[in-house]
């Protein structure tokens, strides 16, 4: 199969699109790192311990249901996921607290815009009466950021790993965006730019793939060869093409 097109087999009914690095993309001001949080409380070994704030929330492919039951049951695992690891490097216990609210509230605070291809690419799509979901490893309020970012009207569907009760790419995640879009795998295609979370996995669901591998991506190293069932682009724009 070549890099421009996946094969057809059937009627696509369906586009599936990841958000953060495929539809927005972070802008300045950009949230503060978390070891300013431990710094400002003279946390610095804590701090050391911490490491890599993007590292603190679910793995990748993680299932969660018993605490996706409400965005207030959600809300408290996240909460406390963040207290028992400061806990952990070596917070006070009467800090800890404090610290995970700190933390949780700096990691929400972002600042996003879209991609300058998003909106003609699913207002193409729409035009053309395939549905439109959107499908991430997110926070509880998915549906606010899209709206957030102006997109609203042009997205059927929107689940997020929080709701779901799993984060891309277990099954039960695209098993739930492909329920609410009443589609059968074969019916859809998913676009994104994490490989395992928006290719590998799509793919071993039965869907097909589009790898979006922009230049100014923000995921490092070399584009992955392409499996049967998958394509690469590098803009949205590509996409009309393929569906």
């Amino acid at each position: 199969m070549s890099a421009q097109s996946p094969p057809r087999q059937g009627a696509v009914r369906g586009v599936i699109l990841d958000f953060y690095g495929t539809l927005v993309r972070l802008v300045e001001p950009l949230p503060p790192s978390h070891r300013s949080f431990f710094l400002r409380r003279g946390l610095v070994e804590a701090a050391d311990k911490w490491g890599d704030q993007w590292a603190v929330g679910p793995r990748d492919g993680e299932e969660h249901t018993a605490h996706s039951t409400s965005e207030r049951a959600y809300h408290a695992w996240e909460l406390d996921r963040l207290r028992r690891r400061a806990l952990a490097c070596g917070v006070p216990g009467a800090a800890a607290g404090p610290l995970a609210a700190d933390l949780d509230r700096a990691m929400k605070d972002l600042r996003l815009a879209l991609f300058d291809d998003v909106p003609a690419a699913l207002a193409g799509l729409r035009a053309r009466g395939l549905t439109v979901a959107v499908c991430s490893n997110w926070f509880w309020d998915l549906d606010r950021a899209i709206e957030g970012v102006g997109i609203a009207e042009l997205v059927d569907i929107a689940v997020t790993s929080a709701r779901a009760g799993a984060r891309k790419p277990h099954p039960l995640i695209y098993r739930t965006v492909l329920d609410q879009c009443g589609l059968r795998p074969e019916q859809a295609v998913f676009v994104g730019d994490m490989w395992e979370s928006d290719v590998a996995g799509p793919l071993a669901y039965g869907m097909r793939a589009v790898h979006l591998w922009r230049p100014d991506r923000v995921v490092a190293g070399a584009a992955p060869s392409l499996p049967d069932g998958a394509a690469r682009i590098a803009s949205l724009t590509a996409l009309s093409a393929l569906v």
